[in-house]
């Protein structure tokens, strides 16, 4: 149990922690830039994930007498995981199909969001109370905050949901 603590096997649990955090980093910006249809990113991410988890993997194996190593492997891959997503949500990539559903302010809300450069579809419908505005909008992942704040002051009680979508055939799309 002594020889689990020494530099050196402390410092080679901590190259495989690093290793693995960089590894499952790169493998959810991967998967999340390969549901977005972004191939070439996607390639050039799992190139170097595969390269870095090799490289992890066999120190692992390579030296199993030393449970740090494992405990690193393990610690690695859920930091990753979550350093990963904490990325990605920075980066805001790709679009967001916004469903705003307005009981009693939809048109005034239409209006506003047009005039803030965001293509809205307007859908008369019937909720649960009574006559309801449905609005779709496609924004950018970055903007669905700012087109929140603006439907909370036109009408604090619309209901919205978001949908990850990919652009098929033509349309707005606000850059």
């Amino acid at each position: 149990m002594e020889s689990w603590f020494t530099i050196s096997a402390l410092l080679g649990a901590g190259m495989i922690f690093a290793l693995r955090v960089s590894d499952m980093t790169l493998d959810t910006l991967r998967v999340l830039v390969m549901m977005r249809g972004r191939k070439k990113i996607a390639w050039v991410l799992g190139f170097f994930q595969a390269l870095i988890f090799v490289i992890a993997i066999g120190s692992v194996l390579n030296n199993l007498d030393n449970p740090l190593n494992i405990l690193g492997y393990a610690a690695g891959f859920a930091t990753g995981i979550v350093v990963g997503i904490t990325i990605e949500e920075r980066l805001a990539i790709g679009h967001i199909q916004l469903s705003i559903i307005s009981p009693r302010r939809g048109a005034a809300l239409a209006e506003r969001l047009r005039s803030e450069g965001y293509a809205i579809t307007e859908i008369s419908g019937r909720g649960k109370d009574g006559v309801v505005t449905m609005l779709s909008c496609s924004v950018l992942r970055k903007n669905v905050s700012k087109v929140q704040e603006l439907v909370n002051e036109v009408d604090d009680s619309a209901f919205i949901t978001a949908e990850d979508v990919r652009s098929v055939r033509r349309g707005f799309w606000r850059a």
